[in-house]
């Protein structure tokens, strides 16, 4: 796993901020984030859990889905692409309410920005954004401090894959 020290973290009341130096180019680094989501997303952080965890994926472009696959192929979708322009820029709304409910209205999603920017010869300056907690009513302040701990854990995860799958 990623040094923690290594993803760095800030907020407001509605938004959560962190950045993090990938070792990879921001063509890689935007493959592994989109396209490796099975190895670094916590698995106790879907709907499935650990055990019935199929798969976890994005459709390539905007309008596309951000999903799960359980159990007998069910399937769970977590949230829509909006911008899909690798590989400087990816931005989908963010559908599960902060008591693990799917949000059908977009209007009342929060939203994820991640940005890829190239730092040097092989590194890019990772930036993720989630923001608009306000969409999720009176729970919304407490569900940023939650995924304050679960964005830094996430993004230890991607940081440390984007490490291995350099090799």
């Amino acid at each position: 796993m990623a040094d923690p020290d290594e993803v760095r973290q800030d907020f407001d009341r509605f938004s959560l901020r962190s950045h993090l130096l990938a070792p990879a180019s921001a063509e890689r680094a935007f493959r592994v984030f989109t396209g490796s989501l099975t190895d670094w997303w916590v698995r106790e952080y879907t709907w499935s859990g650990p055990a019935a965890l199929a798969e976890l994926g994005v459709e390539p472009r905007a309008g596309g889905m951000f999903y799960e696959i359980g159990p007998y192929g069910f399937r769970n979708d977590w949230g829509r692409v909006l911008t899909w322009d690798p590989p400087r820029r990816l931005v989908f709304s963010w559908q599960i309410g902060p008591d693990r409910v799917p949000v059908p209205d977009p209007a009342r999603a929060s939203e994820v920005e991640v940005l890829f920017l190239p730092a040097g010869p092989e590194g890019t300056r990772v930036q993720v954004e989630h923001r608009y907690f306000d969409r999720h009513g009176t729970a919304a302040e407490g569900y940023r401090e939650a995924l304050t701990a679960g964005w830094h854990e996430l993004l230890c995860r991607y940081l440390a894959t984007v490490a291995r799958t350099a090799a």
